[in-house]
Order: C-alpha cells, then structure tokens, then sequence
C-alpha cells in the first residue's frame, strides 16, 4: 500500500514538472496607462523637438488651427515602455476610452478603433516615423530602437481593405519593422481574439499614441483641439495564470492512470 501510494506522489510531481515546462518562463508586465488624444504618435522618440505653447505657430512642426481653440491643448509625447526585439505586446483587457477630435466644434467623438472604416484616414510621414493609412483615430502603436526617428521613414504599413499589401484591421499577430505606425484600435478581432504585435529586431522602445491631422488626411496635425483619452491595460511577455487545456488534459490522464493503478494493486492483495 505504501509503495503504491509512492508511486502516485512521484507520478503527479513528475507531472506536475511536465506542465511546468510548458508554461512560458518570462515574466508577465502589465501596465495601466492612459493614452490622451494630444499624444501624438509622431512626436515618439523625438527627444530634439521644443514643443511650443499651444497658443503660438509651430513653424516645421505638427500643423496647428490657424486660431485659438476652446481648450488650447498642447500637443504631447507619447507613454513609451521599454522592449526588446521578440517581445509580444497585447492588451490584457480590450481598451476603452473616447477621444473628442472636434473639442468645442462639435463633430466626432471617436473609442479606441477609432471611425471603424479601414482606409479612411491617409496621413503623412513626419520625420523618420511613417505614414498611417487605417481608421480616424484609432489607438495606434509604434517600435524604435535608441535613435532619434529624425531620418528617412519607412514605408507605411496599410491597414485598409485595399490597395497594396491590404491588412485590414482584423489580423492576429503583426510584427511592423521599426518606424511603422501601426493600427491597435481595441486590440480584440471581431472574433474576440487578442491580437499580438511582436517587437522586430533592434527594439528598444514601444510608444502608444494617436493619429490625427485635419479631417484625418494630409500632414500629421490638429491636435490642438482634442479632449478625452483611451484606457489600456498593456501586458508584455504575459503569461496564463492557469495550465494550458493540454497540459490539465494530461495531468488529469496521468492521475486517472496512477489510480487505476492502486485499484488493481488492492484487488491483487
């Protein structure tokens, strides 16, 4: 009896260290950051700009309103986390939150997909950082290494449903080269599915922020006029807190086996 009983603890300790070695080993980071609508992805990296007051011109800069607006909001960088190349960024809750891109005008109030309709927003390139082509307002993210992105941009990535290399905005797992603007939105596919963005080779840095310029087109801008933020709970590297199906399936066929054991080993004596 002894023995058998032996042989059950060594049998579920020895799956016990199977499943285990399933379960990734870096650690989970999660952050709870808000994302305003004046953080503008463009100004990412960008260490050598002096933004000026909201209420004066910004010559070469981020186009402004030619007048004052309600609130005056000067535009800001945006949250940055630190990364390494292979990372895999998600959300760990689908991000909230509304931005108003018409603050005291009226119009739009956008959340985190911004419009919804792929290709509506075609935005320039500033600096060394991309064009975005995807949906008015989204939350979207961005890679770079130590450098400052002051040199040529990349190519954009195109996040309609149409065009050259079409991604739309429904991918599972994206890996955007350094520079890239690339869409986020609720980081959920409309299957519910959370989507992965996976840091390229040479990632230092990983930026949240928003696309914007007048009626969403042309030279990045006309941030000086939004109000509100988007909510998101970011997890990098994260990892489940509870075994994989495959490995409970399989410790509960080693337990279920050792049992059976010790049931036939009783009926022997």
């Amino acid at each position: 009896m002894r023995q058998t009983l032996r042989s059950i603890t060594i049998g579920v300790t020895t799956c016990l260290a199977l499943i285990g070695a399933t379960i990734p080993t870096a650690s989970a980071v999660i952050f709870d950051q808000v994302v305003l609508g004046s953080d503008a992805i463009w100004l990412a990296g960008r260490s050598d700009i002096v933004v000026p007051p909201a209420s004066d011109p910004w010559p070469g800069g981020l186009l402004r309103h030619p007048g004052p607006t309600p609130e005056e909001i000067q535009e800001t960088a945006p949250p940055v986390f630190s990364v390494t190349a292979g990372d895999v960024i998600r959300v760990a809750d689908p991000v909230d939150g509304a931005i108003s891109f018409f603050n005291g005008f009226g119009g739009v109030v956008y959340g985190p997909e911004g419009n919804g309709l792929p290709g509506t927003s075609q935005l320039g390139s500033f600096g060394g950082i991309s064009s975005y082509i995807g949906t008015e307002g989204a939350l979207v993210g961005l890679f770079l290494n130590d450098d400052i992105p002051n040199g040529a941009a990349p190519a954009a990535l195109n996040f309609s449903t149409v065009g050259v290399d079409p991604l739309g905005i429904d991918f599972l797992t994206l890996m955007p080269g350094l520079g890239q603007v690339f869409f986020i939105g609720n980081g959920v596919t409309s299957g519910g599915d959370f989507q992965e963005f996976i840091a390229p080779a040479g990632a230092t840095r990983f930026f949240l922020g928003v696309p914007d310029g007048f009626g969403f087109n042309g030279a990045p801008g006309a941030y000086d006029d939004n109000d509100g933020s988007y909510r998101v709970r970011l997890g990098i590297n994260e990892i489940p807190t509870i075994p994989e199906p495959a490995s409970v399936a399989l410790l509960g066929a080693a337990v279920a086996g050792l049992a059976a054991s010790r049931r036939r080993s009783k009926r022997a004596w």
